[in-house]
């Protein structure tokens, strides 16, 4: 039961950072809502269909380099040498992919002030919010620094 214990602890301060980015996520949403005359720009469309394309094709690009780069963080998480805690490591890998795909939601923003319609704006919002489930921060992960930095010591 301590285990246990001791392996939720340091998650918290990752649900923290999932919330305010869900938060955000909320933000983009109710200011395209309530200010939409004061904020967007009447851009050409044909401009418009390009940058959305473009940010269509980041995003894509963005879902497998986000499982790539907390793949490789969370190997050099438990290989790497140093006295750095494992909860340190771990906030570490799952902030940065957790930021990596929040990103997302800014391009709906960014859409959206373009002149583009609510329905890209919820594209990209729910996209990112399937990144922030997907990049929640995970106890066998967590386990597996653990067990390899211990193993590392004993050596």
């Amino acid at each position: 039961m301590s285990n246990h214990k001791q392996a939720s602890n340091p998650f918290i301060l990752q649900w923290i950072i999932i919330g305010l980015f869900v938060c955000l996520l909320i933000a983009y949403q109710i200011i395209c809502h309530f200010f939409a005359t004061d904020i967007q720009v009447n851009m050409n469309e044909d401009q418009r269909v390009l940058i959305r394309s473009i940010f269509y094709i980041i995003a894509i690009i963005l879902f497998p380099f986000a499982n790539l780069l907390r793949h490789i963080l969370l190997r050099l998480n438990q290989t790497m040498p140093g006295d750095t805690s494992a909860t340190t490591r771990y906030f570490t890998t799952v902030l940065v992919s957790l930021m990596t795909v929040e990103i997302v939601g800014v391009f709906g923003l960014i859409m959206f002030i373009l002149g583009d319609s609510y329905n890209t704006l919820y594209i990209f919002t729910i996209l990112a919010a399937l990144g922030l489930f997907l990049h929640r921060p995970k106890e066998t992960d967590y386990e597996q620094i653990v067990e390899a930095l211990e193993q590392q010591k004993k050596e």
